[in-house]
């Protein structure tokens, strides 16, 4: 016979009665956190926006990122109902400006636009403060522009012939500034060095607005920057156009010639611009900027404002502008390689 011990002592049973009610008690307060949570999440982004947005521009003030942004600053906030922040986070060619958006809180008030630094910086620096494919989110291409290459008229060499001329005959006397390592300039100018076989000495810059001055001045030989930003220095006189890496001349400068007349076709260096979100924001939230810069974008007061700047508006997709992260990465990884440019530490 199986005897079945039972417990009669109160002072055992009120125990294990007080434990289940402890047990019961906390599983219903956990289900209420999380049903809090989800609640939370859901009404945060039903609501979204329900204040104003900032964007980072890594550069300073003048350069392509910060002409881009603040020509759609208006079309764009009336686009999303809510008020558009510019913030310049200019410093350690992009990287300063990009890292506080990948330290920032993942809810789409903090975004960033950049252009290539953002795909070539991971092979330039030996170290990063955030990684590049798993802290941020594409969000959607922007616009796309040539390079241009400019100097001032005060230099020696008043075309592109002469510079190369003089390039090879006085290695490393000539240089070049750059709104920062890894920036489009910088890049466009190694491509130059490369397919033309010239050395030249990088001056870069915490901006593209720097640059451009000390180009105007004649302290630097050349620049490579937008057509935006080139065009009333050219249109004045104050500096020559001597190529554009478009396939054909652009109509806002028509005076400037292509590196393909001029005999140097591999000279393409042309840029593009993007929207990324720190990881982690919802993907909802994601698609409602998208929406809201393809609506922009494809305004025709927009379009033509930002053609007039010397860009070619974009848009699409966030699967497309991450497909096209991914191409333009690799792209520009081999230009690094056979630059043979050195990762900084």
């Amino acid at each position: 016979m199986i005897r079945v011990k039972i417990f009669t002592n109160p002072y055992i049973i009120g125990a294990m009665m007080r434990s289940r009610f402890i047990f019961q008690v906390s599983v219903i307060f956990l289900l209420g956190l999380l049903t809090q949570k989800s609640f939370s999440a859901d009404i945060g982004v039903n609501q979204y926006p329900s204040r104003p947005i900032k964007i980072i521009v890594p550069y300073g003030p003048g350069g392509g990122s910060d002409i881009i942004i603040r020509a759609m600053q208006n079309k764009l906030a009336e686009n999303l109902g809510q008020a558009i922040i510019i913030e310049n986070k200019p410093g350690a060619s992009t990287i300063l400006g990009t890292d506080f958006v990948a330290k920032s809180a993942p809810d789409g008030y903090t975004a960033l636009i950049v252009d290539i630094a953002f795909l070539v910086n991971p092979g330039l620096f030996a170290k990063l403060p955030y990684e590049s494919q798993k802290d941020f989110i594409p969000v959607i291409e922007l616009v796309s522009t040539p390079s241009i290459m400019l100097a001032s008229n005060k230099m020696p060499f008043k075309n592109l012939k002469e510079f190369i001329q003089l390039a090879k005959t006085s290695p490393n006397k000539l240089s070049y500034a750059s709104a920062g390592f890894g920036t489009g300039g910088h890049m466009a100018s190694e491509m130059l060095k490369v397919v033309a076989g010239v050395d030249l000495v990088h001056v870069p810059y915490k901006g593209a607005g720097p640059a451009m001055t000390d180009t105007l001045g004649g302290h630097v030989s050349i620049l490579f920057t937008t057509v935006g930003a080139a065009k009333p220095y050219v249109e004045s006189g104050q500096i020559i156009g001597l190529g554009i890496t478009s396939e054909k001349r652009v109509e806002s400068l028509p005076q400037v010639p292509t590196f393909a007349e001029l005999g140097y076709p591999e000279v393409n260096a042309n840029i593009v611009w993007g929207i990324f979100l720190p990881a982690g924001v919802p993907k909802e939230i994601v698609q409602k900027i998208n929406t809201a810069f393809n609506a922009s974008l494809q305004s025709p007061e927009m379009k033509q404002r930002l053609i007039e700047l010397g860009f070619t508006p974009a848009g699409g997709s966030s699967a497309h502008w991450s497909t096209e992260v991914n191409k333009l990465s690799n792209n520009w990884s081999k230009i690094v390689k056979q630059a043979n440019i050195k990762p900084e530490q």
